[in-house]
Order: structure tokens, then sequence, then C-alpha cells
């Protein structure tokens, strides 16, 4: 999975930090970041076969931030 550049994409997170990759957001005026990423052709047929997708969080020990996995572009 990559995390790629979209038409909405105004922001791009970690861009000068080589222990990440780049994250190009579209960043809403709250505070509200959506990314969009490209799965590889394996990684949709895993999807596909056993419905399931892990999503880790670096919180650092603060708190955790609430996601939004979804499939479309919506906002909350």
């Amino acid at each position: 999975m990559k995390p790629i550049e979209w038409e909405l994409s105004n922001v791009i997170y970690a861009k000068d930090q080589p222990e990440y990759l780049p994250l190009p957001v579209f960043k809403e005026d709250d505070g509200t970041v959506t990314s969009c990423w490209r799965l590889s052709l394996i990684e949709r047929l895993k999807i596909l076969l056993y419905g399931k997708l892990y999503i880790t969080q670096l919180t650092f020990n603060n708190s955790l931030q609430p996601i939004k996995p979804q499939v479309e572009f919506s906002t909350f």
C-alpha cells in the first residue's frame, strides 16, 4: 500500500522526514485530513478473498485519534 497524491491533495506531511513516507492529504479548515492510498494487485486480491484490512497508528503513547477507513471520499 502506498499513499498517493490525488486531485484534492493540498498538504504533504513528513515531506522532509526520510524515516517516514511522505503523506499527501486533503486538509480541511477544521483540521480533518484525508489521504488516498493505492493498493497493489496482491493487496486487492487479499482484501477481496479475506475481507480484512489492518490499520496501524503510531501514537507515541499519546491519545489515539479517530479514523474512518472508506473506499470513497466523503467528509464526516
